[in-house]
């Protein structure tokens, strides 16, 4: 399967620049995962797919201020860093430009002198490991100091930074956000509780590889970035019961996804545990923890679209895509969303 089969055209105009008012009131394609069949409704209208004893799946990881301005000790040469992963304590991989000004031993100040950081690595990619000081905690002067680090095809300015998490972020640790669970507001997870449904949450820190395009012709070629989850204990025995009930386990994203699937596919069943998953889900996968899936409209001949297509077919999802943009849904992190059960 080559990487230009998933290439779809969209007007620039579908990018959704800006997050929807209220969050559930976006569009909402609900795609029959066996028939393919088509329907239009509102976020709002997912109650009515959710039934009791379901269990949905939520990534409850929230985005950290990960873009800062540094300035270099020794010129003052101004230079943009952005935190990829944590590897312990202060210690981060950073993306950085220019990079010609962050050779190893350069140090810098951050915030007018809020944080001071030193390079001690120069990685292969051209990654920098930086270890970080600061006098207060490090999450909370990165919050005084950090940007969002919005998706590049997002110009405009986000006014409000909680508009780019989900209404039940809890782990720091993303340096993109879980952007289906934007859709969800407080009052739409009570009604949906209400109902009988039940909600589990796990963690997987969302890497700024989630944005890299896939450069190879061959899909199977591709190497997947890395990324740090944890399921919890409560989580795995809710869709062990979930399953052992005969009821369906909707992961919401596809970072969700990949996590429940990393842990199926490891040890034959969801369990508590946490590591690091790489996994690539494209067509031919079979799936061994997911019956439903609820995302966004993903980047042509991205990972995610590639995803989507394997959970519910190539043609459905193309057709799906389609139809999206003939209907005028807005695409990619701000835009609407799509149910496929």
């Amino acid at each position: 399967m080559n990487t230009k089969d998933f290439y779809y055209e969209l007007p620039k105009e579908l990018i959704a620049q800006t997050p929807i008012e209220p969050r559930d009131s976006s569009k909402l394609l609900v795609l029959g995962k066996e028939s393919g069949k088509i329907e239009h409704k509102h976020f709002y209208d997912i109650i009515e797919y959710l039934n009791e004893g379901d269990c949905l799946v939520l990534n409850d990881s929230r985005v950290i201020p990960a873009r800062i301005f540094g300035t270099k000790k020794e010129t003052g040469a101004k230079v943009e860093f952005l935190l990829l992963k944590e590897i312990c304590g202060n210690r981060w991989e950073t993306l950085c430009k220019p990079g010609k000004k962050a050779k190893e031993g350069a140090q810098f100040i951050f915030g007018g002198g809020l944080m001071t950081g030193k390079i001690t690595e120069v990685k292969n990619d051209g990654n920098r490991i930086i270890d970080f000081d600061c006098d207060e905690n490090f999450f909370a002067t990165l919050d005084k100091i950090g940007q969002m680090p919005l998706p590049p095809y997002i110009t405009e300015k986000l006014e409000n930074k909680e508009r780019y998490q989900t209404v039940y972020s809890n782990e720091l640790g993303s340096a993109a956000a879980p952007t289906a669970g934007l859709h969800f507001t407080e009052e739409l997870l009570e009604k949906i509780k209400n109902k009988g449904v039940n909600i589990a949450y796990v963690t997987l820190h969302v890497g700024l590889g989630t944005f890299r395009p896939v450069k190879v012709d061959d899909v199977t070629k591709h190497k997947m970035h890395s990324e740090h989850y944890e399921i919890p204990e409560k989580t795995a025995k809710l869709i062990n019961e979930t399953k052992k009930n005969g009821k369906r386990v909707i992961a919401v994203g596809t970072t969700s996804c990949r996590t429940l699937e990393s842990v199926a596919t490891q040890f034959n069943e969801i369990k508590a545990c946490d590591g690091w998953t790489d996994i690539f889900i494209y067509p031919g996968y079979e799936f061994k923890a997911l019956d439903g899936l609820i995302t966004n409209f993903h980047l042509p001949e991205s990972t995610l679209i590639m995803l989507v297509s394997a959970f519910a077919g190539f043609d459905n999802i193309m057709n799906a895509y389609k139809t999206a943009i003939d209907n005028s849904y807005r695409f990619f992190s701000f835009g609407d969303a799509m149910a496929i059960l």
